[in-house]
């Protein structure tokens, strides 16, 4: 009885039966008293003024059409009231059920939508939601699958180098100690950009905020990469603004931002290819944004990967491997980073003209 259709057929059936039956005493009543007064007015024209046979039968087949109309009523205002209560606790029920097998772990379930009204539009929400929830968990899953992968290959060259080493079939000298130093501060990176990408997207990254200048970071930077500018013979251009005036952001975190995006153009630039950076300020969106552009004259984004290339692990070339194409790790990291500071980041690039990165932080005086 705590069912909603029991409830709602309930109070629908006691309404219309009540109504159904003070309609039926006040035609009842009418009738008599009408019908009474009729014959009396009939009796002082030198009619009969009681009532006979005749006048008894006629009200009482009144009274029997009244009583079978308020029985049709009352029965037809039952199944009304119950299908009412069907057309709204059905489509409940459902998402009850479809609720309960999502809170079992099968996010596949959807619900139909069968009408436009308000239990129509939270199915419809719900569907969202599921559609979400099984997106979320198939990132999740890909996501640990990643992480797997990118740390077994690490840990695999690690471990077969070792054991060469105790089984003196790889000799220990400088070399080998040198190629497992790099594959540690590889995986040490990896573990680091992990936990960096976890804290962001709960709001949990600690940033230490200081007067810096965004110029002196995109040199630093540029300095810090000269040997791979070297070696693959690049030209970097710099376009800076000199009266660029210091912002309030973390140092460090923007320089993992700018280094981040520094890497995968150096990468992604053939040899004596081109990249180019930019700073200003920019008008956008009403407030004045710090812009830090990069842009190099590499292969461009297909239009295909441009929406996943801030997702996780994401690499437009899949046929690249793990040490040439990096983790896939770096451009989310810049989208978290940029985002804790309260800046956008953005990217427009075009199939064989290459790719620019535009970085937008809070335009804040440093007083």
């Amino acid at each position: 009885m705590n069912s909603i259709v029991y409830r709602i057929t309930g109070l629908m059936f006691l309404f219309v039966a009540f109504t159904v039956v003070l309609l039926i005493y006040l035609a009842d009543y009418q009738m008599d008293q009408l019908f009474r007064e009729y014959l009396l007015v009939m009796g002082r024209g030198g009619m009969r003024h009681h009532m006979g046979q005749a006048e008894l039968t006629f009200l009482a087949s009144v009274h029997r059409s009244l009583t079978w109309v308020g029985a049709i009523l009352i029965v037809l205002g039952l199944m009304a009231s119950y299908s009412l209560a069907r057309s709204i606790t059905v489509p409940l029920r459902r998402l009850s059920l479809a609720a309960e097998a999502i809170e079992q772990g099968d996010f596949e379930q959807r619900v139909p939508i069968s009408s436009k009204d308000e239990v129509g539009h939270l199915a419809k929400i719900f569907n969202r939601m599921a559609k979400t929830l099984e997106n979320n968990m198939k990132l999740r899953q890909q996501l640990l699958a990643n992480i797997a992968h990118e740390l077994r290959t690490p840990i695999a060259i690690i471990k077969g180098h070792l054991e060469g080493m105790l089984d003196d079939v790889i000799d220990l000298n400088k070399e080998e100690v040198a190629s497992l130093h790099e594959e540690t501060i590889r995986l040490n990176r990896l573990i680091t950009d992990l936990k960096d990408l976890s804290l962001a997207e709960v709001g949990q990254l600690s940033l230490d905020k200081q007067p810096t200048n965004i110029n002196y970071l995109v040199r630093r930077t540029i300095q810090l990469m000269k040997t791979t500018i070297d070696e693959k013979k690049m030209v970097v251009q710099c376009n800076l603004n000199d009266k660029l005036p210091e912002i309030h952001v973390d140092p460090d975190r923007i320089s993992q931002v700018i280094s981040n995006i520094f890497v995968n153009a150096l990468r992604y630039t053939p040899d004596r290819g081109k990249v180019s950076a930019t700073t200003g300020l920019e008008k956008m969106e009403g407030r004045q944004w710090v812009k830090i552009a990069v842009s190099d004259n590499g292969p461009g984004i297909a239009p295909d990967d441009i929406p996943h290339i801030f997702d996780h692990f994401y690499r437009g070339e899949k046929s690249r491997d793990r040490k040439s194409g990096g983790s896939g790790l770096g451009l989310a990291i810049v989208k978290q980073l940029v985002e804790f500071h309260g800046g956008k980041v953005m990217v427009d690039s075009s199939q064989g003209a290459g790719t620019t990165f535009f970085v937008y932080l809070p335009y804040t005086v440093v007083r």
